[in-house]
């Protein structure tokens, strides 16, 4: 009797589940092809589920403009699942704390409603490649996975090199495009972000869950503090349960997912930032040295951890793992910062990003397929232990960081796009590792239906028709606060602001006003979207600032 084909065919494949990979998921699946997601763990949703990690890093703006309608819609499941609670968990650092468990149940019931077929337990181990095109990958089962475009969401950006296409790691130093927070001089590969291997832990009053020190303990005790080295060259001081000395608010309720007794948090802090590895070479020797650490921050904060009555310890914490989803209350995966970057011809740099006088957002870029803003946020790196923190201005999702070089059927669609160290400390977060993530989808998406490679996103027509994609899915290709996605001219603002018509006099503010009377230099705007819309430029009313013409994103 014959053997079951092994093949598992599809239109589009997304090899990583975490929020990219979701994301590029259910946008693809939402254009209509069909999709598998594969997830090398035992559950979708990465930094939300696997890595421990559901207190939502987002720019300030998110609740009311810079984010997609699929985007606003995760938000939104994730709150009614509370009854409408603004953030459940009540962390101070985000404005949207949960437990991974309900994140789980959001994610898995999306992917359920789209009909992405979800593959977890699975990872690449090979792929065969034909003139720059993936025909197939090898999963860990033997299962191999063909399809028509791959989307490369895994955690250390692993299916661009399996698939013989170049990444770069660590920093391009600071020669290579003069940016003042890379690494000085030469590129150094090694120079890569600390990670975390979050833990769940709930605080019992009166209970002792003390242990024995872990046999590392002694060794790692010098670094575990609720003290912070700031970016401002200080130190940033923290007590358990209330205020600072110097003002911060408590530790414990930092990164609070649960704030009903027996109230939960996630330890992501600096004691527990783990350096020094190289967890894209390595994830064994990685996986040792960080939930070592994170055991003796454990510890710590059981013995040593400074009360507020003049104690130490607080033996009422337990490691939680229920809420984790794991045997022991440690996360299932690291929460890594960076992973593997694809080579493209012009990689975003932390110029793009930079504040510029006179300008509400970043400069412009083109081919823009989405927003997201955080700032510069560079952990430690090893052999460089200053941290750096720099402002940006909100940014968009050039298609050009997506597309690796050289490749016909492959994009990138978590933080592994075409951006330099710093720029990708930027893009790296909970929403702009979505926004990449849904910006592949719907290119992977558009490539299947017209038969054409991923790489055709260099041309204006097919670029064209993929931002109309987009924008047809509430999909924002630029920053503009007064025209959020169900305004009728979202469409039609969005796709002229990628193409030029908010620069100039227009750049100063992210309010458009797109029915005030047109200046000058509204009309010329205008046209300049006009001609690189493919519309007759005599034809925009100039009498309005974004004219009629461009008010269908479908046209």
């Amino acid at each position: 009797m014959p053997s079951p084909d092994p093949t598992l065919t599809t239109d589009v494949a997304v090899v990583g589940g975490g929020l990219g990979g979701v994301a590029a998921a259910l946008a693809a699946a939402r254009a209509g092809v069909s999709v598998v997601l594969v997830e090398e763990c035992s559950r979708i949703g990465g930094q939300v589920t696997t890595q421990a990690l559901p207190a939502l890093d987002e720019h300030p703006h998110v609740e009311s403009f810079g984010r997609s309608a699929s985007y606003r819609a995760l938000r939104d499941a994730l709150r009614a699942a509370y009854g409408g609670t603004a953030n459940p968990g009540g962390g101070w650092v985000s404005r949207l704390c949960v437990e991974p468990a309900v994140a789980q149940r959001v994610l898995d019931t999306s992917l359920a409603e789209a009909k992405v077929t979800v593959l977890t337990g699975l990872a690449p181990v090979a792929a065969r490649v034909e003139r720059n095109r993936i025909r197939d990958v090898t999963l860990t089962d033997g299962t191999v996975l063909a399809a028509t475009v791959f989307c490369d969401a895994t955690e250390r950006g692993d299916l661009a090199p399996l698939s013989g296409f170049a990444t770069v790691t660590g920093s391009e130093g600071s020669d290579a495009y003069g940016e003042p927070d890379a690494v000085p001089g030469a590129p150094d590969p090694g120079a890569q972000q600390s990670f975390t291997w979050c833990a769940l832990v709930e605080h019992h009053p009166g209970a002792d869950f003390t242990g024995p020190a872990p046999a590392n303990y002694a060794a790692l005790r010098d670094r575990l503090t609720f003290d912070i080295a700031g970016w401002d060259g200080g130190v940033h001081r923290y007590r358990m349960f209330s205020d600072g000395p110097d003002g911060r608010p408590p530790f414990w309720t930092y990164r609070r997912l649960r704030a009903t007794a027996p109230e939960l948090a996630v330890l992501n802090w600096a004691s527990n930032d783990c350096a020094g590895q190289d967890p894209l070479r390595d994830p064994a020797g990685a996986e040792r040295a960080g939930r070592e650490l994170t055991a003796a921050f454990v510890h710590w904060l059981r013995t040593e951890a400074p009360r507020e009555d003049g104690g130490h310890g607080f033996p009422g914490l337990r490691l939680a793992p229920e809420a984790a989803g794991t045997p022991d209350g440690f996360a299932e995966a690291p929460y890594l910062r960076e992973s593997r970057r694809i080579v493209v011809d012009t990689p975003v740099t932390g110029h793009d990003l930079a504040p510029v006088d006179g300008r509400a957002r970043a400069r412009h870029l083109p081919g823009s397929l989405g927003v997201t803003w955080y700032h510069v946020d560079l952990h430690e790196r090893t052999g460089h232990p200053a941290p750096v923190y720099r402002e940006t201005a909100p940014f968009t999702i050039p298609a050009a960081a997506l597309v690796p070089a050289g490749a016909e059927n492959l994009l990138a669609a978590a933080k592994n796009l075409g951006a330099t160290q710093v720029a990708a400390a930027a893009y790296r977060v909970h929403h702009g590792e979505w926004a990449v993530g849904e910006a592949a989808g719907t290119l992977a998406a558009r490539a299947v239906r017209d038969r054409r490679p991923v790489s055709a996103v260099d041309e204006p027509a097919f670029l064209l028709a993929v931002q109309r994609d987009l924008v047809a899915a509430g999909v924002p290709l630029a920053w503009v606060a007064d025209v959020d996605v169900d305004h009728p001219l979202f469409g039609a603002v969005q796709l002229a602001a990628a193409h030029g018509a908010l620069e100039g006099e227009r750049a100063a503010t992210l309010a458009v006003d797109p029915d005030r009377p047109a200046g000058p230099a509204d009309a010329d705007a205008a046209r300049r979207a006009a001609t690189a819309l493919g519309a007759d430029p005599s034809a925009v009313d100039t009498h309005r600032a974004f004219g009629a013409v461009l008010e269908d994103p479908t046209r």
